[in-house]
């Protein structure tokens, strides 16, 4: 199968340190090549696949300080794609509204997965096209007012033999936060249980520019570089030590997250995770054997100590089930299946669609 997989331009793929999308898609495309798909990846120029890689732009725009309207690139970007649309049998849109209004213009099926969330004004785009198929990457992402065609639901997955398993948390303990630091992915609230519980607290993530007042006002004050700690924007390699290391993995989150692979990347290392039971959340933390659900600080507080008691192989164990890029493989598949039958009925054609 011909697949055009069109992903951000904000960051390379893969990313080399925070970029959910962009891990998502680099997971994706592989496994795809994998399996004997011909897949052209639209991406910034200096990301790394196995598949073809086309580019507007040869380095990931966020790096890139001569940008100043980065929007040009995006648009550069998907007219490229759907320019060449008649290449594929199935377009993979991950860049959300920008693809939207090019999906109708062309005889490709174009399946779209939302990785973020509805506004008052972007639904007004999703609306206008709500025939298109949209993959969901949790079910607490859709909203069902819109009416929007949706074809399934997919949850994201990652590749379990590029974390290490850590039966046992380091010492001395202690907790840890990875995420943008944002008020959305809570590191003010992580602060405040760590300080109340008189836990260690080790923190990493992005700083974007838009997220530096509140950085510098609610966070930067109480790194004291003991009891909370600030690392810096993670890698892969120390994402993966920062979590396997940790008694558990901080996520209380103050926003409907859609997904949050910083959940499933905890939980695959053996730690188990205490969120805030928002957004996807629930779906995928397994309540008393991967993690906890709580509603409030002192939930989150309580539940250390109970988060530190649990089955670390468990953690991993629920994740290889649910939560791999092959899982992730096998969905997307059955939905290009399902979008080229759908064509070719449509047009009054036979022609197989077994994958090669």
């Amino acid at each position: 199968m011909r697949i055009a997989q069109v992903a951000p331009l904000w960051e390379q793929v893969p990313p080399p340190a925070y970029g959910g999308t962009e891990l998502v898609v680099s997971l994706l495309t592989e496994e795809l090549v994998k399996r004997g798909h011909d897949v052209t990846l639209f991406a910034s120029g200096d990301s790394t696949t196995s598949a073809k890689l086309e580019s507007v732009h040869p380095r990931a725009l966020r790096l890139d300080t001569s940008v100043k309207d980065p929007n040009i690139y995006d648009m550069l970007n998907i007219s490229r794609v759907y320019e060449n649309a008649e290449r594929f049998d199935i377009i993979h849109s991950h860049v959300g509204c920008v693809a939207l209004p090019y999906t109708n213009l062309v005889k490709t099926p174009t399946v779209h997965t939302l990785h973020g969330i509805f506004t008052s004004d972007n639904e007004k785009l999703f609306t206008h096209v709500r025939k298109q198929p949209f993959v969901s990457i949790s079910n607490s992402q859709r909203d069902t007012s819109l009416g929007l065609n949706y074809v399934s639901t997919i949850y994201n997955g990652i590749a379990p033999n590029t974390y290490n398993f850590y039966p046992q948390p380091e010492h001395p303990p202690y907790l840890a936060f990875l995420g943008r630091m944002s008020p959305e992915k809570g590191a003010h609230l992580a602060i405040e249980i760590a300080k109340r519980s008189g836990w260690h607290l080790k923190m990493a993530g992005k700083i974007d520019a838009v997220d530096l007042e509140y950085f510098k006002n609610q966070v930067q004050p109480h790194i004291d570089g003991k009891q909370i700690e600030f690392l810096g924007e993670a890698n892969h390699q120390q994402k993966n030590i920062l979590m396997g290391g940790a008694v558990a993995t901080l996520f209380p989150i103050t926003w409907r997250e859609p997904f949050g692979l910083v959940m499933i990347e905890s939980m695959v290392t053996g730690t188990p995770v205490v969120a805030m039971s928002l957004g996807s959340a629930p779906e995928v933390i397994a309540h008393g054997v991967s993690g906890f659900l709580c509603h409030n600080v002192n939930e989150c507080i309580d539940a250390i100590a109970l988060a530190a008691q649990l089955d670390r192989y468990a953690c991993r164990e629920h994740v290889l089930i649910n939560f791999t890029a092959k899982r992730m493989a096998d969905g997307y598949e059955a939905v290009y299946q399902k979008l080229l039958g759908e064509k070719y009925s449509r047009n009054g054609q036979n022609r197989d669609l077994v994958m090669q």
